[in-house]
């Protein structure tokens, strides 16, 4: 800041100073021109002019008016509070299906090869020849053979019994390798054993994963999985929450979420569970939430904001975010007392959404505060605590010469 202007000395006797509203440094004991920008200059009051009524600072009303300071009432309200974050689409975990044969063998045609291909329930993926598969069947039909020679032979029932028997476990073999009923059906009806067993898709999807560049001679391992497919008719959001909105936060509750990719939409979705502990990283915790897609228009690895809203305060003392000046742990309003006079004061906030922040102790309803300009009215009350001081300083000095 340039140094003060004063146009004589200071005289103890003499208390009358005026300043101009624009460069509250410029300091005259007589009323006059601002000698920078010729602005009328003004009365100043100090602390010792003050009415002793009304604690606090008084700011002449030409500093105001310059500066644009603005006040507004405490009112009181609810105060819903409004969470936004930002999240990542994945797969729906819980609608991934691993395609693997529980049966070594050798892929000898594949009908789908490459990630990204959409298949449905039931599609043909590949046709694997397999020794033991080919060896199972053969054990099927024997014991059909067995059972119809027994009937025709009309023999007892404890033997057509144990047959039967012995037709089933076979077949049951064959499903628990992961044939079809159908292709089963298939086999009993032309007693002709397939070198190659086709491999129905087990879900509709999306190929996400494959093993290995191509599928055709492949040789597989008994439980060796072959591919990955997944449904993306729902999708996961892999969201963070800063440790603050976590209070607010449970599972199944609702969310909006929206993608640049398609402005103006919103998916409905839901939190589906959280990760049991925080990220130490971010100081974050992840949820899922999940969202329809039945449409597929939202893909993985999209980028998504997340956004919710929850009951906050009810009946709840309401200033603007703006009004509240914080300094360490202390929280601090400016009350405008009227006739120019303001009061700093101490408050405890709670609560804060949308601009809005929640005053639990400290103010009352209807009472009057500051929203702009705070740190001028500061600057302006510490000019006016050392003017005070000057002139008792000054007045000391003169009764002791």
């Amino acid at each position: 800041m340039p140094p003060k202007i004063v146009s004589a000395d200071v005289d103890a006797g003499h208390t009358d100073l005026y300043t101009c509203s624009m460069h509250p440094h410029v300091l005259q004991h007589e009323p006059g021109d601002c000698p920078i920008c010729r602005m009328d200059l003004v009365p100043v009051e100090t602390e010792a002019t003050a009415p002793a009524a009304s604690p606090g600072v008084r700011v002449n009303r030409g500093f105001l008016q310059s500066f644009g300071v603005r006040t507004t009432r405490v009112e009181r309200g609810a105060l819903p509070v409004a969470i936004r974050t930002v999240g990542t689409l994945a797969h729906n975990e819980r609608n991934v299906f691993s395609v693997n044969t529980k049966f070594g063998g050798w892929i000898e045609r594949a009908r789908v090869n490459n990630v990204g291909e959409r298949v449905t329930a039931g599609e043909v993926l590949f046709e694997i020849y397999s020794p033991d598969l080919v060896t199972t069947q053969h054990e099927h039909l024997t014991a059909m053979n067995y059972l119809a020679r027994l009937r025709e032979r009309d023999a007892h029932d404890g033997a057509l019994l144990q047959a039967a028997s012995l037709v089933d476990a076979v077949r049951a073999r064959l499903l628990y390798a992961d044939m079809t009923a159908q292709q089963i059906e298939a086999l009993q009806a032309t007693r002709q054993v397939s070198r190659t067993v086709e491999f129905l898709s087990p879900a509709s999807g999306f190929i996400v994963e494959k093993t290995g560049d191509s599928l055709e001679g492949m040789r597989l391992e008994r439980g060796m999985t072959v591919l990955k497919i997944a449904d993306h008719s729902t999708l996961w959001v892999e969201v963070e929450f800063f440790e603050r909105d976590i209070r607010h936060l449970r599972e199944g509750q609702g969310v909006s979420v929206t993608v640049d990719a398609f402005p103006g939409r919103h998916w409905d979705g839901a939190i589906t569970f959280f990760r049991p502990a925080m990220n130490p990283g971010t100081r974050t915790l992840t949820a899922f939430v999940e969202v329809d897609n039945a449409d597929l228009r939202l893909r993985p690895r999209m980028f998504a904001t997340v956004e919710l809203a929850v009951p906050g305060a009810a009946d709840a003392l309401l200033v603007p975010a703006d009004a509240v000046l914080h300094s360490g742990d202390q929280a601090v309003v400016v009350v405008a007392r009227g006739d120019g006079y303001f009061t700093p004061r101490e408050v405890r906030p709670g609560l804060a959404s949308d601009g809005l922040q929640q005053v639990t102790e400290g103010l009352d309803g209807g009472e009057e505060i500051v929203v702009s300009s705070q740190f001028l009215i500061d600057s302006e009350s510490n000019l006016q605590a050392a003017i005070a001081q000057l002139l008792g300083e000054r007045a000391e000095a003169g009764s002791g010469r």
